[in-house]
């Protein structure tokens, strides 16, 4: 006889999304895909955005120094406001590079916020503002 399991075990702890989580990877979601429309939009190169896609991530290398330098650097190269610069700086002096460049970055802070990865506590590399990944 084949039997379900139906709760949860006690050494996994359950999944659960508040509204403000799941608000929180609504709008990465949204700010995904609103830099890979204009991105394709403008006809930039298809193979950089793939090579260029994980670029941020290697802000980790800071937690080979400790975790408080690792979550900075992480939380600053997750931050908004950085490729948002490179846009307004891109669209201003007509440099498609930078609008290339920012529209790759904030479709990996997007697709991060979107699947669950928040900005990094000193404490540990899983403990993010959205969950415990």
């Amino acid at each position: 006889m084949l039997t379900t399991m139906t709760h949860t075990p006690s050494s996994a702890p359950a999944f659960r999304l508040s509204m403000p989580g799941l608000l929180l990877r609504l709008e990465g979601l949204t700010a995904f895909l609103a830099a890979v429309i204009l991105y394709a939009h403008m006809g930039f190169s298809g193979v950089a955005f793939i090579l260029f896609l994980l670029a941020p991530d290697l802000a980790m290398v800071g937690y080979k120094v400790n975790p408080r330098i690792g979550a900075l650097m992480y939380n600053l190269a997750h931050l908004y406001t950085v490729p948002a610069l490179l846009l307004v700086a891109g669209w201003a002096l007509s440099m498609p590079t930078l609008l290339q460049a920012g529209l790759i970055w904030m479709a990996h802070i997007g697709m991060d916020r979107g699947v669950g990865y928040g900005f990094k506590y000193a404490t540990e590399f899983k403990d993010t503002h959205l969950n415990r990944v």
